[in-house]
């Protein structure tokens, strides 16, 4: 059974527009897997409604099937056309009330015809947009929906909404698996992020990563091929958008460096790279209090697309012909240290969202040097917070390892030390120092002391 959870916003909206006399066209696109169609089936589950799954057959072969949805929610005989304006006339003609008409997956209609767009326009503008419908257009390729919303595409400025379906939030991990350790629960999301289908895949009675053995690193897994099929999708040249991410996820971060290592010439990676931004694989950084830097930094954001790449794609041959060893040797050697990269990206939206002490209108990691005898010495703080407006800034360390209170007094002390470093407002800025841990004892001690502290309870 696929659990519903965390859409709550989302299904306000829907429901709040379905409200509204006039007509309504809704962009709804997302990641594949990410809940988009559940969202769609509790928004209609009392609403009267024609949903159509769109597949690759070509317009013609779809308009026939769609002819026959129509018939079904009416029970009455096929209209004899094929023409898509006059078969939402005869739609309008038989509707007693506001009726939401879904295309799901709809960019495989788009990516068989690209007359498609037109065809829709011709539709929302000639028959639709003075009567009372909802229509809604729901897709998985990221790039193509976008672009559907693009000020040269047909469609453009027809819709009355749009939802970008993500990833759920960390805090609702737990209603899937309500009976795991905290430390577990951070490890699945290293592991998968927040989609919902591959959190149904785990089984909470076994830890993080035997699901994974089981389900992404087993040619029997559900999740064995997901990556590869995510790509196909999503990109016409798959395999230079995997080199790609193998060069990012063995620790190349930068364009030379990513250049270098997967054979791509470094002319042609900025729009590779925008390409896997604009879909949310990967990120780009700046130090945070920067505007623009040549410090820039690309990294894999993606949880589930990192742990394939990490241990996935180096042992593919091994694991093709059923050798685990060297992955499980990978895993026994760099896991804990992957989840602690991805501990201090959850802190990071947890900093952002609701854990700053202030309202921060920019988080991030920074990283910079000084020199100390003429040697570069480099530097790296976790967390950093911003708001410009009242000059407040806000340093946090993230450890992945239970603390003691000295040990966590150390740590801040030597934050503070590196703050000094960072070059934002210094003269005026009012300063604030907090520390992440699984576990952190003295906690209440530190905190009278001035600082902000939070462990795996506060998450």
């Amino acid at each position: 059974m696929f659990l519903f959870i965390d859409r709550e916003e989302e299904l306000d909206f829907l429901k709040e527009r379905y409200g509204k006399e006039a007509f309504d066209f809704i962009v709804i696109y997302g990641r594949r897997r990410i809940g988009k169609t559940e969202l769609l089936k509790n928004f209609v589950k009392e609403i009267p409604h024609v949903y159509f799954l769109c597949n690759k057959a070509g317009t013609t072969a779809n308009v026939q099937r769609f002819k026959k949805q129509v018939a079904r929610f009416f029970r009455e005989p096929e209209i004899a056309s094929e023409d898509l304006e006059e078969i939402f006339s005869y739609i309008v003609s038989r509707s007693k009330e506001k009726l939401v008409i879904i295309f799901d997956e709809f960019s495989y209609l788009v990516e068989k015809d690209d007359a498609v767009p037109s065809l829709f326009q011709q539709v929302i503008d000639e028959v639709l947009k003075n009567e009372k419908m909802m229509l809604i257009i729901c897709g998985s390729s990221i790039s193509m929906m976008e672009e559907l919303l693009g000020y040269k595409n047909p469609l453009y400025g027809r819709k009355t909404g749009h939802i970008k379906v993500n990833h759920l939030k960390f805090e609702h991990l737990k209603e899937f698996f309500p009976g795991n350790a905290k430390e577990e629960i951070v490890r699945i999301y290293s592991i998968l992020g927040g989609v919902p289908f591959y959190l149904e895949k785990f089984d909470a009675e076994k830890s993080a990563l035997e699901n994974a053995k089981e389900q992404i690193l087993s040619k029997r897994g559900m999740l064995y091929e997901e990556v590869d099929f995510l790509l196909k999708e999503e990109f016409r040249e798959p395999d230079i958008y995997k080199n790609i991410l193998s060069a990012m996820a063995s620790g190349r971060t930068r364009v030379a460096e990513i250049s270098d290592k997967s054979g791509i010439k470094p002319s042609d990676m900025d729009r590779y790279l925008k390409s896997l931004m604009r879909i949310g694989i990967i990120k780009k950084e700046i130090p945070v209090t920067e505007i623009k830097s040549k410090k820039t930094l690309y990294t894999v954001d993606d949880n589930f697309f990192d742990f394939y790449f990490v241990f996935f794609e180096p042992n593919r041959s091994d694991i093709e012909i059923g050798e685990i060893k060297s992955v499980e040797d990978s895993l026994k050697r760099d896991f804990n240290t992957y989840v602690g990269r991805k501990f201090e990206k959850l802190a990071r939206e947890e900093m952002s969202r609701r854990l700053c002490p202030f309202a921060a209108t920019k988080t991030g990691r920074w990283w910079g040097f000084y020199r100390e005898g003429g040697k570069r010495m480099e530097l790296e703080i976790d967390v950093v917070c911003l708001n410009e407006n009242t000059n407040e800034i806000f340093f946090v360390e993230c450890k992945w390892k239970n603390l003691n209170e000295r040990e966590a007094g150390n740590i801040l002390e030597e934050l503070k030390g590196k703050s000094r470093f960072v070059q934002w407002n210094n003269d005026v800025r009012k300063e604030y120092f907090g520390i992440v841990a699984k576990k952190v004892e003295g906690k209440d001690e530190l905190i009278k002391k001035g600082f902000f502290v939070y462990d795996l309870d506060d998450l």
